[in-house]
């Protein structure tokens, strides 16, 4: 490969496309990831094929996506949505129709990329077929999963499985944080040589500052006191509930504070428990601790809006049991937010305890009281807090350096595999955890 090349990337991810409206119980993070690393690589002139499930009947099989990116839909059972975890069944026909589009169009990639642990099964199956470097990322660990929930992990059994399969066969697998490369060596015996830390990260341009007043006008927020805020999904294990129980707390020791929690999330636009259950909980919860006129739901917004969101809080607080590395907690800080969040997972790395926010144990409402109530008393230390949470992301936690760690970790795999020559990403970089 010469300087003026390029390398061809099969980018997989068989149920987290770019194109999928964020918010619901299935598209996340790592749609996110999936887009905003695809659009950064291909602005580089990487040249990346996503390869996602059709899963409408209206997206064409191929869509040009962005700049040297495009998204190929692979038909694998119904041509709907199918939950995440139902997916598995599925996969031996995306693969093979993921193949024959390969040798039907003739594409020669030069590495793989896949995500979570059923694209990383079927990458292997291209990994042997055209004998190519595969760098992969998990995104969440099936047994961390099931450590933290137990009876509620519904995921296929034979998810461990496969993912020491695949964590075997990737010449190369990324890490969002310390506790990810730390799950991957310990629990499932991979070489630490073979795990590089990239963190997920935020666009800074998306997600920015403006005045509190002025987006609780945007967002049509009448509220006079402080507001609490939640962004996120609204699923049992991400524990808006700790935070319900927190705001009663606050309420019952501190009346003066006259906060409001503003919770963000959900299947639908418009609140709805019989599209997201966990609200109904939340309501019944709500009602009983007498919380109704202290609690609004928003609904789910889309990234375009949520900055407005994020900048009408005083504070944000996202309090998961477990949290293999979440997004939430650098959009707000991204927003200039101070963040409350669980010591836990990503959490535990991009907050910066008692510089961008506090880290406070899952499941602890107390404590987490206990600090609602210190922002919430001290304005400049939430100002302060807010403007180191800005710079901490903007100098570590941006799109674009993860691209280019990305970038470099593809030659890296090709030079390795192929012995190519030095190109403009191979220059090392360091990654600053402080």
């Amino acid at each position: 490969m010469h300087l003026a090349e390029r390398p061809k990337v099969a980018f997989i991810s068989e149920h987290a496309s770019p194109a999928t409206l964020l918010g619901g119980v299935d598209a996340g993070g790592q749609n996110v990831y999936v887009d905003e690393i695809s659009r950064n690589l291909g602005a580089m002139g990487i040249s990346v094929d996503i390869f996602t499930r059709l899963d409408s009947p209206e997206s064409p099989g191929v869509r040009n996506w962005s700049k040297g990116v495009r998204i190929i839909n692979v038909p694998a059972g119904p041509k709907q949505h199918v939950f995440r975890d139902d997916l598995w069944s599925l996969m031996p026909e995306f693969a093979r129709n993921m193949l024959d589009f390969i040798e039907r169009n003739n594409i020669r990639y030069d590495l793989i990329h896949s995500n979570f642990w059923m694209s990383g099964w079927a990458a292997t199956k291209l990994k042997h077929r055209a004998n190519i470097p595969m760098i992969h990322i998990f995104h969440a660990m099936g047994k961390t999963k099931r450590k933290h929930q137990g009876d509620m992990d519904t995921s296929p059994t034979e998810r461990i499985t496969i993912e020491q399969l695949v964590a075997s066969e990737a010449d190369y697998l990324i890490a969002q944080c310390p506790s990810e490369k730390l799950e991957l060596t310990e629990d499932y015996g991979v070489d630490p040589a073979k795990v590089v830390i990239i963190p997920s990260a935020v666009n800074i341009e998306r997600f920015r500052p403006i005045g509190k007043e002025a987006a609780r006008t945007l967002i049509g927020l009448d509220w006079r006191g402080t507001v609490i805020g939640y962004v996120g999904r609204i699923i049992p294990r991400k524990d808006v509930r700790n935070i319900v129980l927190a705001l009663h707390k606050v309420i019952t020791n501190r009346p003066d504070i006259n906060p409001l929690l503003m919770l963000v999330g959900g299947e639908t636009r418009e609140p709805d428990p019989k599209a997201t259950p966990e609200i109904g909980v939340l309501q019944s919860m709500i009602l009983e601790l007498g919380l109704q006129d202290r609690v609004i739901f928003i609904g789910k917004r889309q990234p375009d809006e949520l900055y407005a969101y994020y900048s009408a809080a005083d504070l944000i607080v996202t309090t998961p049991w477990y949290e293999p590395f979440g997004l939430t907690p650098l959009e707000a800080m991204a927003c200039g937010r101070p963040v409350i969040g669980s010591n836990v997972g990503g959490i535990a790395f991009t907050v910066s305890d008692g510089e961008t926010g506090y880290l406070v144990p899952p499941k602890s409402p107390e404590t987490l009281a206990a600090r609602i109530i210190e922002l919430l008393d001290k304005d400049d230390l939430r100002e302060r807090m807010g403007s180191n949470a800005r710079h901490r992301v903007v100098k570590l936690f941006t799109w674009e350096r993860a691209a280019e760690l990305t970038a470099q970790l593809y030659v890296k795999a090709l030079s390795k595999k192929l012995h190519i020559a030095n190109t403009d990403y191979r220059k090392e970089s360091e990654y600053e955890y402080r």
